[in-house]
């Protein structure tokens, strides 16, 4: 049954509808009843109605109805009507269309009263041609249905598709986010404590080849750190925001901050309850990028952070001394400084980076109060 519909539904519509309207005229040079000219032209007409049965349904069967009227015929009619009946969903129409139908079937032709045919005749032919009109209803009702349910059950399969995807696409995504935190948190930590302990071991030692060993281990553990930092990000890139969801640091954890960075430092100066929340993170991020630059590239070395407003601008000072010893060679992302620039350019600030007079550094941010 399904083959048969599919190659159907290949039939071009006008070829269809070309067979329709001769079939429908077959049929009515075959039963012709009411041979006038009126008679003749409304059949013609009704018959030729069938061309436009798709774009036209309600009009092609009230045209067809005197058909059914004046001759004994039943293919225009009930085409007619099954076209109907398939494109619309309004059943107080469709039964109204069976009624109709029937009664145009059941009345006698030329018009005359039901006494002279026999009440019982009339009654008999009445049935008759309801139930000859409900079958195409019935049946188009149920094509429509079958498509309707058909394309629900795509849809719902096609809703299914896509839920698994995203279900599938979550996990890997909390996978990947799990992967990276604890490769960051715990095998990267591991791996720069083997770095700086073997660049304490190379400058320690005095044996040739345990100094050469030592190099070894170092650059082994810096590039691994370097490989492992590269992975962390495309784990991250690709682990959507499950890495992101910690709270955004404010002013209030610039101490906390200096106390955890492991160099000394210095925080001196208040700002203004009035700075917004952008340039609060700004101004953290700067201290924080500061102190780690310092940690890095100038160990020993001493350090101020200084809070300072300037009128309409607020702004944060790091200043470091020069190292009071050589500062082992880990890798970075190099973008750290780009980063903050970048970030004083968007709240339409400005970010000063240099070395100092004494072989130091400083960091200089300035924002706008209100940036954000």
């Amino acid at each position: 049954m399904n083959r048969a519909r599919r190659l159907w539904e290949r039939v071009p519509a006008p070829v269809v509808d070309i067979v329709l309207v001769a079939a429908a005229a077959v049929d009515i040079r075959a039963n012709l009843w009411d041979d006038t000219t009126l008679g003749i032209a409304l059949a013609a007409l009704g018959c030729a109605a069938l061309a436009f049965r798709r774009k036209f349904p309600l009009g092609v069967f009230l045209l067809t109805l005197p058909i059914a009227l004046t001759q004994p015929v039943a293919v225009a009619p009930l085409v007619a009507l099954f076209t109907l009946a398939e494109r619309s969903r309004n059943r107080t129409l469709l039964a109204v269309c069976v009624a109709v139908t029937a009664v145009a079937n059941s009345t006698p032709w030329p018009l005359a009263s039901p006494t002279e045919v026999g009440r019982t005749m009339t009654l008999v032919t009445f049935v008759y041609g309801l139930a000859t009109a409900a079958a195409p209803v019935l049946i188009a009702q149920l094509l429509q249905t079958h498509r309707d349910l058909a394309r629900r059950l795509f849809e719902i399969e096609e809703a299914r598709e896509h839920e698994r995807a995203l279900h599938a696409q979550a996990v890997l995504a909390r996978e990947r986010a799990q992967l990276a935190r604890e490769m960051h948190d715990v095998v990267s930590h591991q791996v720069s404590l083997i770095a700086v302990r073997a660049g304490a071991l190379q400058v320690a030692a005095k044996d040739a080849d345990a100094k050469e060993a030592a190099r070894t281990i170092r650059s082994l553990s810096v590039t691994t750190l370097d490989e492992l930092r590269t992975m962390v990000t495309l784990l991250r890139a690709s682990g959507g925001n499950a890495t992101g969801l910690t709270p955004q640091p404010t002013l209030a954890d610039l101490a906390k901050l200096v106390e955890s960075s492991g160099t000394h430092v210095e925080l001196s100066g208040e700002l203004p309850p009035a700075v917004g929340t952008p340039a609060q993170r700004a101004l953290y991020r700067t201290v924080q990028e500061a102190l780690t630059n310092v940690r890095k590239h100038a160990p020993g070395a001493r350090a101020w952070a200084e809070l300072w407003q300037d009128g309409e601008d607020v702004g944060v000072t790091v200043t470091n001394t020069a190292p009071t010893r050589p500062s082992l060679s880990l890798p970075g992302s190099r973008h750290g400084l780009v980063g903050l620039r970048e970030r004083a350019d968007i709240l339409h600030g400005t970010l000063e980076a240099g070395p100092t007079e004494e072989g130091g550094y400083r960091v200089r941010l300035r924002i706008p109060l209100n940036a954000d």
